[in-house]
């Protein structure tokens, strides 16, 4: 047995997919380079990572074959679970019915219920909900509820109170979105700010997960940062929740250091909730360099037979008009003490990730993907 690790950079797509026409994505496009990531076919106006000319790991891209541009649905393709049908999304906000559900079950008005920037929409009513107390609920383009409110005002549990009501009674069948999340809040007289204290509440996976087979047959699957809310707890041995990308780099170091068989599974989620639905490259090219700057560290700690992948869930082009998340391949970065430097090529789907790990791991399975061991491994 032996083990693997994946780090999601949150975010951080590498060139439009051939439908971000259906998701008025076309242009979209963001990058870093390590491993050999200079080396993947891209946009070479766009791409600013010069070529390798000895790569010291495996790399490529992926296409999403879900239909969505999310979080939730990009971790799960991932872990060899694809969506046929795309979570509902609410562009006008939600029906009538849901809202006037949600005010009942929870005892008070709402305020908002339409898409908006969650950093602009507690500005622009946070003051209302400090008279009223009633809570900031609006969506985005993905599938999700967002309730904000100031901890002052509705307390932590109260406001976690509230996405279970929405989560368990109220978003469900037609409307079961793919997350409702958490969004509390600080500060005073219009100028607001979020806190570290959000909380996601997801689906459950339809079906098996690469974490779920791995935790079936024995082993370990380590959750760093929002992964165990992504995945509803499922299939999760242990796990840690993160401040920061710092920490959540942190934390997978120090979980690589313990001795255990099965999987390792981080998400980096600064590059998408600070930078880029906010549209501060500068801030993004930071977190980038932080990442390549740990790299060493991590290369560093990981055992002779462990694998490393690095890659994404979707993007969000912090270039792009809009603050949404953008319909992108991710790119796929490994290395391994034993692996041969190769390139894996446009992988059709990012569930190879998955079908590559449970083959790793010696680990029979039914998921989605096609396995490219062989290929990084020469066998």
């Amino acid at each position: 047995m032996s083990r693997a690790v994946i780090i999601v950079l949150d975010g951080v797509g590498i060139g439009e997919l051939p439908d971000a026409a259906d998701f008025n994505d076309v242009g979209s496009n963001t990058n870093m380079q390590m491993l050999g990531l200079g080396n993947i076919a891209v946009d070479k106006e766009k791409n600013i990572y010069d070529k390798a000319a000895e790569p010291i790991g495996f790399y490529g891209k992926a296409a999403e074959k879900s239909r969505g541009k999310d979080t939730t649905t990009g971790h799960w393709e991932i872990s060899g679970l694809c969506l046929n049908e795309p979570f509902p999304t609410y562009p006008k906000g939600f029906p009538k019915d849901v809202i006037t559900s949600f005010e009942k079950a929870i005892g008070r008005k709402i305020l908002a219920n339409y898409p908006a920037s969650g950093t602009q929409i507690i500005n622009e009513l946070g003051d209302e909900h400090m008279r009223t107390g009633f809570p900031i609920v609006y969506t985005s383009a993905d599938s999700v509820f967002q309730i904000a409110a100031h901890e002052d005002i509705i307390p932590l549990e109260k406001l976690y109170e509230m996405c279970r009501i929405a989560r368990n009674d109220i978003l469900t069948g037609e409307h079961a979105v793919g997350r409702v999340i958490a969004r509390p809040f600080i500060g005073a007289d219009g100028n607001y700010t979020r806190t570290k204290n959000r909380k996601d509440f997801s689906l459950s996976p339809f079906g098996d997960t690469l974490l779920d087979i791995v935790s079936k047959n024995g082993m370990e699957t380590a959750a760093v940062g929002k992964i165990e809310d992504i995945f509803n707890n499922r299939g999760i041995t242990k796990s840690v929740h993160t401040t920061n990308n710092t920490d959540g780099i942190e934390q997978t170091i120090k979980y690589i250091k313990e001795s255990f068989d099965g999987l390792i599974f981080t998400n980096l989620v600064d590059y998408d909730m600070l930078y880029g639905h906010r549209n501060d490259t500068v801030g993004f090219a930071k977190a980038l360099k932080e990442f390549d700057d740990a790299l060493p560290r991590i290369t560093e700690a990981m055992r002779d037979d462990d694998l490393l992948f690095i890659t994404a869930d979707h993007g969000c082009d912090p270039t792009f008009p809009g603050t949404d998340h953008t319909r992108e391949y991710i790119f796929i970065l490994g290395y391994g003490k034993k692996i041969k430097p190769c390139n894996i090529g446009v992988r059709q789907t990012y569930s190879d990730i998955a079908k590559t790990i449970a083959e790793h791991l010696s680990i029979e399975n039914e998921l989605k993907g096609k396995s490219f061991l062989g290929e990084i491994t020469g066998k």
